[in-house]
Formats: structure tokens, sequence, C-alpha cells
């Protein structure tokens, strides 16, 4: 087994009251009708476990479910950042996991400046070498998901993109 990682990194201006982002993105039920391969999250206090639907990469079949621990900032009340980090529970060994932020500030002149980090890593039996190959299939997924994350959330808000 090998472990491999990718990251990711956006952001943009999203026409919506800050609070209003905040309460889709503290959502388990409905972070998994806006994020595509995002089959369900189950929810344990502070530690929610992520489940993907199955994805093949360079021919190895897998269906990636990981446990994160979610810190939510609620800064002066209508949300600011949201950290995450891989935290299976006690005894349980998870081969992907997943490290990362979102930060919300409001825009001068209107609107939240929404900025999101992912870090993904995930062990395949493949060998080292494939590294890049297994990179940029990641990143690519990653980056898909995340066009389509985005235009789904402006569609659930109703509002336009800038």
């Amino acid at each position: 087994m090998s472990r491999f990682s990718a990251t990711t990194a956006s952001e943009a201006v999203v026409a919506a009251d800050r609070s209003r982002i905040w309460a889709v993105l503290r959502d388990p039920v409905l972070l998994p009708q806006l994020t595509p391969l995002l089959r369900k999250i189950e929810t344990d206090g502070d530690r929610w476990r992520w489940h993907l639907v199955g994805l093949s990469v360079l021919g190895v079949g897998i269906s990636p479910v990981f446990t994160e621990r979610m810190v939510f900032d609620e800064g002066d009340g209508d949300g600011h950042r949201i950290d995450y980090t891989h935290a299976p529970p006690p005894g349980v060994r998870e081969s992907t996991g997943a490290e990362g932020w979102y930060v919300l500030t409001d825009e001068p002149g209107g609107g939240t400046r929404l900025a999101i980090s992912l870090g993904l890593s995930v062990e395949l039996p493949l060998p080292r070498l494939a590294a890049p190959a297994v990179t940029a299939v990641m990143k690519e997924t990653m980056q898909r998901m995340g066009d389509r994350f985005s235009a789904n959330l402006l569609r659930h808000l109703g509002v336009p993109a800038r």
C-alpha cells in the first residue's frame, strides 16, 4: 500500500449573506445533496463520517469513508471558520482522510468571500511510482467536485456567480 495526497484551494465572492452560506456548510444532510460524489455524512458530536460513492483510481476500486473532527468557529455569531482534520474513532484505521478549512468573510459592498482549502490522502494498493498519475486523477476529481459544488451552492442560495 502506498499513500497518495493531493490538495486544492479556491476562493470566490458569493452574493449571499455569510449566515446563509454558514448554514449550508454546517448541514450534514444538505451537503451531500450539493456535493458530487458525496453519498452521505453521519454525525457524532464534532466528528463527521463522510461516505463517498465508489471510485476507480487507475483501475483500483475504492469506496472512501473517513471521519473528520469538525471545529466550527462562530466568530460574531454568523459563522467565520470551519476547520476539519482526520480523526478516526479509537481503534479504527481509515485509508482515506482529509484536512482543511473554510473561511467566510464579509465582502465590502455586500456578499461573502468564501475561501476553501482541502487536502486529501488515500492509501491504495499501487506502487509509489504511480504517484504522478494518481495525484493527477485526484486533483482533477477534486477540481470537478469543487466546480459542481460551487454551482450547486449558488443555485441553492438563488444567487448568480460573480
